[in-house]
Order: structure tokens, then sequence, then C-alpha cells
């Protein structure tokens, strides 16, 4: 079983916006630094969660993207859910044609797993993410580095 990267960068990206709700709408260049994701990589997974109704957007100077909704609302699962991805633990995508086109002996063992972590997923929520300790303190550090690589430096 793995989640794709879609899944684990959509994730890390609605967490990061977030993070940095306060500061108001944040850009995808922003999230790509901090979060050291392709850029074009966030355009593509954002068309998706604003198709979702998960983020707006924010055009012009200051633009960037905003939460639609609170983070607290806001499930693990609903955001990969957003990018078109799933956590399928089965050998057939979940399709039950795992053995020459009928079902294999664990495939109900491993479906029923899938929707278990879906179901855990879907039971953590961005707000809830946020407000761990150990992951404010890795927002905190990731700001710092990116306003330290934004500090123009002196010329001789």
């Amino acid at each position: 079983m793995r989640l794709t990267t879609k899944g684990r960068y959509a994730v890390t990206a609605m967490l990061d916006l977030t993070m940095n709700a306060d500061a108001g709408p944040t850009s995808l260049a922003d999230i790509s630094r901090r979060q050291e994701i392709s850029l074009s990589y966030l355009e593509q997974l954002f068309a998706r969660l604003r198709r979702s109704g998960l983020v707006d957007s924010v055009r012009g100077p200051g633009g960037g993207y905003l939460l639609a909704m609170a983070p607290e609302t806001i499930s693990v699962a609903r955001v990969i859910d957003a990018v078109n991805e799933s956590v399928d633990t089965t050998r057939c995508g979940g399709l039950s044609d795992c053995q020459q086109g009928d079902t294999c002996l664990t495939h109900h063992l491993w479906s029923e797993l899938s929707e278990q972590i879906h179901g855990f997923l879907d039971g953590v929520t961005l707000g809830q993410l946020a407000s761990r300790e150990e992951i404010q303190s890795i927002a905190g550090r990731q700001r710092r580095r990116l306003d330290d690589d934004q500090i123009p430096t002196a010329s001789p």
C-alpha cells in the first residue's frame, strides 16, 4: 500500500495553506519554496482543489490561495479525494479481478484495510493537524528559512 505523490503533495500543500492563513492569500510560489514541491505540479493540484471547492483563488498583487472553509471541516481524506487519488491496498485497484479476472483469496482483507485507512484519514482534519505542536514548530522553521532566503545580501 502506498499513497501516491499527488495525494501526499496535496495534503502537504493544504496544510501549508492552513499554517500560513493568518498572512492572507498564500502564493503557490511560497508553498513551492517552503515545501520543495514543483510550482507546475502545485498549479495542477490547486486547479483540482479549487474545482472541488476546497480553496479559493485571489487574483492580483498579494493574491494567492485561501482555504474555502474552516480547516476544522476539511479532512485529509477529502483532500486526497479532491485530487482523484485513493488509498487502495488491493492489487487490482478494487476491481475484484485480482486473479485472472476473478477475486483472489485476500481481496476482501485488503479492501477492508483500504476502508479503514480512508476512515482514519477522514477523521483527521487540517485544523487538528495545524494545532499540533510539532507541526507548528516545523511550519515556523519553514517560514524563517523562506524569510532568510528573501533577505537581500549587501554587495561589497
